[in-house]
């Protein structure tokens, strides 16, 4: 593969960067982003490199068991949080910056299980693009984020992991379960089983990258432009509009623009 200089340049700034923590617990959720990350802390730094993992109830079970085989699989110590999302009160309530107050959590959380080392997330230069409230919360803990401090892009992240022979180069952006749900609408336990039980559902039918947006009783598909159309077929779309109505859901329709991040930040 072909690497350019520019990328090869930030690579080496990342290094450095690394080394410079000493001792460094990675924010570890199994993502494009992190799993780099900790691939390359760990490569670096050996045993003075952690990885952090939270358990709640917005990610999979799915994801948590793929953090577990990675660190087992690199010989990276991993720590696990357990979590409950619901304890934050602006979690369920979920206004626009429900972000902000769960990631200070969950970052406390994960700072108190890595005391003596310098806790790093995942976040890149595409990060700061879009409306992220959770950044407030790292900048007030004094989290750093390597990737985003060296100039690295997701694009770049994946050109690495690709070179890295790591799995996920091309998996599809990952996202806490509570970004489907609409600003100002309660989120319940029940909600967050719904959504990951129709994901589930759509990606064991062959579609990666599907996010099921939810509005009230009405679910809003979101999938690569590529595969609209196939999921609009007969079969594929009857199958799914009896297994989300199954699940609890009234309505369920395609959104014809696609999947793209943020999509529930499109109306603040």
């Amino acid at each position: 593969m072909d690497i350019s200089k520019d990328i090869r340049n930030k690579e080496t700034a990342l290094i450095e960067r690394i080394k410079a923590a000493g001792k460094l617990a990675v924010a570890f959720s199994g993502g494009v982003d992190s799993t780099y990350l900790l691939y390359k802390a760990h490569e670096v730094l050996g045993d003075d490199c952690i990885a952090v993992t939270v358990k709640s109830r917005v990610i999979t079970d799915e994801e948590f068991e793929w953090t577990r085989q990675f660190c087992e699989k690199t010989g990276a110590r991993q720590e696990v949080v357990d979590f409950d999302v619901f304890a934050v009160p602006e979690f369920e309530s979920n206004p626009p910056d429900r972000c902000y107050h769960c990631k200070r959590k969950i970052f406390e959380g994960i700072k108190n299980a890595a005391s003596g080392y310098v806790v790093a997330d995942g976040s890149n230069v595409d990060d700061t693009g879009d409306y992220r409230p959770g950044m407030r919360a790292l900048k007030e803990l004094e989290i750093v984020s390597p990737l985003k401090e060296a100039g690295l892009t997701k694009s770049d992240i994946r050109m690495l992991s690709k070179e890295a022979d790591l799995q996920t180069w091309d998996h599809p952006s990952a996202a806490c379960l509570a970004s489907r749900f609409a600003y100002g609408k309660k989120i319940t336990a029940e909600g967050l089983e719904r959504v990951a039980n129709a994901e589930k559902f759509i990606r064991e039918m062959g579609f990666e990258g599907i996010r099921v947006r939810v509005h009230g009783n009405l679910a809003r598909i979101e999938a690569a432009p590529d595969d609209i159309a196939l999921l609009s077929y007969e079969r594929a779309r009857k199958e799914i509009s009896e297994e989300l109505k199954r699940l609890g859901f009234k309505y369920v329709t395609m959104d014809m623009d696609g999947y793209r991040t943020g999509s529930m930040n499109e109306v603040l």
